[in-house]
């Protein structure tokens, strides 16, 4: 076996440092995926109104924004790659660190994988059932497929995992484009009649605070993946400065984008059309394309096939994070050394994800992985004020005002409390997860004397897993955790 100091070097022959024109591109493109196709009907079903849905978006985007802010200040702080978890670990200690990296592995990853997915095969399926919805077995199947495909691809070869997402990210661009123009021209042609404030703000149900903080779950969902430059904050190129203006300029674009695109849905479809559409850019397409109509689903689910690679990607990076603090088994730190591809890790994530497929109810979904993602945003801005108490003169490059992570921290009281409130078997099952890793925790991490004969169980089932890898001639390597 050939052995590596670390992650840092290994990467470094995969890939080179991220600079500013590198993160105002590809922050975008990581948020920008599956949730601007799926999150609008669950954003205008909970707010109950066009005017209010459009708010929702606007709010969210503020509040994306500030929590880009907040994390920016913990990112040079603490410049460790595993964003969240590590600051929770460093602020809190141990447990909390190892509670966020346990909830991620098993719910925040793989739901998200697998929403993206059955988003993807919504839009393949839909166009080939135009009279109802696709049946439930054949959208599982699909997103499984597309599941199995892409770990493969991710597990072969870097360079073929970057190649996908550099061709599949022109899907979601070309999608996106076609809608807002087409947006504009509706405007223009005098169609924005649930635009006109007097009908944009007429509810089609009751107003309830409970379902509007589920539309704020549904939107935050599509903001996702905001947080992605502090999992990288070692290979930023002065993080210090491009650090917030990639925020400055991210954030704002990327909210724009979805609000025109919102907009440009409600003027081909009512929303009594969009809430009965699951694939609401395939009917905005069949309105306005016509013949040309294809090009919609098409596109779409190039964009969502990108998101699912995106996705397998970028989670080794928080599986290495919690392998070198002690947190997670060896195992799921073995990269292939020639390949550089984290295979235990994609692995894992795969049937992880699979397993989440036993729904497809993407709506619900959203909810539990939303609900438990603001968690966390929550505890790890809280983390934020606890640190300038804690240690007022650490060195800070990044230094804002204690005002936005306390407006933070309201909005973020509000949602969960509410959230709870409506949703309390699907916020329950996500907190009653998160809660079976103390257990884990102090059985796994903090007790040190354990027993020889699971220390040699232990020992035997990475042994026994490398055989299996090394049977099929892959090299693999542990990364120290003193590295």
């Amino acid at each position: 076996l050939l052995f590596e100091p670390g992650l840092a070097t290994l990467m470094s022959k995969c890939s080179t440092s991220l600079t500013l024109i590198c993160l105002a591109l590809f922050v975008p493109g990581n948020i920008i995926g599956s949730g601007i196709f799926v999150s609008p009907k669950g954003v205008l079903e909970n707010a109950s109104s066009v005017g209010l849905a459009l708010i929702v978006w606007i709010i969210t985007g503020v509040i994306t924004a500030i929590g880009a802010l907040c994390y920016a200040e913990l990112g040079v702080t603490i410049p460790k790659s595993g964003g969240d978890y590590s600051y929770v670990k460093d602020i809190f200690g141990g447990l909390a660190g190892f509670l966020r990296l346990w909830i991620a592995v098993l719910v925040i990853y793989p739901t998200n994988q697998a929403v993206i997915a059955l988003t993807f095969s919504n839009y393949v399926l839909q166009p080939l059932f135009p009279t109802c919805f696709p049946p439930e077995n054949g959208l599982r199947l699909l997103a499984g497929l597309c599941l199995l495909l892409l770990t493969w691809v991710n597990c072969a070869s870097v360079r073929w995992a970057t190649r996908v997402q550099d061709m599949f990210t022109g899907g979601k661009l070309l999608a996106l484009i076609l809608i807002i123009i087409m947006g504009i021209v509706q405007i223009c042609k005098g169609e924005y009649y649930w635009l006109e404030p007097a009908n944009a703000f007429e509810p089609f149900q009751d107003y309830d605070v409970g379902l509007i903080a589920l539309a704020f779950l549904q939107g935050s969902f599509a903001y996702g993946g905001w947080n992605f430059l502090n999992y990288v904050t070692e290979e930023l190129v002065d993080p210090y400065v491009n650090l917030p203006r990639a925020i400055f300029i991210s954030i704002p674009l990327v909210t724009f984008v979805y609000v025109f695109a919102n907009i440009a849905y409600v003027t081909a479809m009512s929303p009594q059309e969009l809430l009965a559409s699951n694939a609401v850019a395939v009917t905005f397409g069949e309105k306005l394309l016509g013949v040309m109509s294809w090009i919609m689903p098409i596109s779409v689910a190039l964009s969502t096939f990108g998101g699912v690679n995106g996705s397998l990607f970028t989670s080794s990076r928080l599986f290495f994070a919690g392998a070198r603090e002690g947190h997670l088994p060896r195992l799921l730190a073995m990269i292939h050394v020639r390949r550089c591809t984290p295979i235990p890790a994609l692995l894992f994530t795969c049937i992880s994800t699979l397993l989440m497929l036993c729904t497809s109810d993407m709506y619900t979904l959203i909810n539990y992985v939303g609900f438990i993602n603001y968690l966390f945003y929550g505890v790890t801005v809280a983390g934020q004020i606890v640190l300038r108490i804690k240690q007022p003169d650490m060195h800070r490059p990044i230094k804002i005002s204690l005002v936005w992570p306390v407006i933070y921290l309201l909005f973020w009281a509000f949602l969960l409390i509410f959230s709870l409130y409506s949703e309390p078997v699907v916020c329950g099952i996500g907190l009653a997860i998160m809660l079976t890793g103390v257990p884990v925790y102090f059985l796994g991490v903090y007790w040190d004397n354990k027993p020889q004969c699971f220390n040699t169980f232990v020992g035997k089932y990475n042994k026994d897993y490398s055989s299996l890898l090394l049977c099929d001639n892959v090299m693999v390597i542990i990364i120290n955790a003193d590295c």
